[in-house]
């Protein structure tokens, strides 16, 4: 099976999970500003909230030409989201991994 479908990167040789943690641990300002989006949202009412459309608010917000909020991290940021705030568990849509 190719190493692309594993979810590792070719360029880098790590795979989306190692990229995603090297990315949080550089800039812990976006998991906050996720949290904060997605509190506000259920604040208002939500039952529902989509990670994707949070994602797409931030880069909204972010100056332009700031790189790094990756498609392949909304999974994974959900996950943590969840974790970090169990009443949440609902709230995002997940589905299975296919790779740990």
């Amino acid at each position: 099976m190719p190493t692309a479908a594993l979810g590792t990167n070719r360029a880098s040789g790590r795979t989306v999970n190692e990229q995603f943690h090297a990315f949080d641990a550089d800039n812990p300002h976006v998991y906050r500003a996720l949290e904060r989006m997605a509190a506000r949202r259920l604040a208002a009412g939500a039952t529902r909230v989509s990670l994707k459309g949070l994602f797409e608010d931030l880069r909204r917000q972010l100056p332009y030409g700031v790189a790094g909020l990756n498609n392949n991290y909304t999974a994974l940021y959900a996950r943590r989201l969840i974790d970090d705030q169990p009443d949440w568990a609902g709230v995002f849509e997940l589905r299975r991994r296919r790779a740990a």
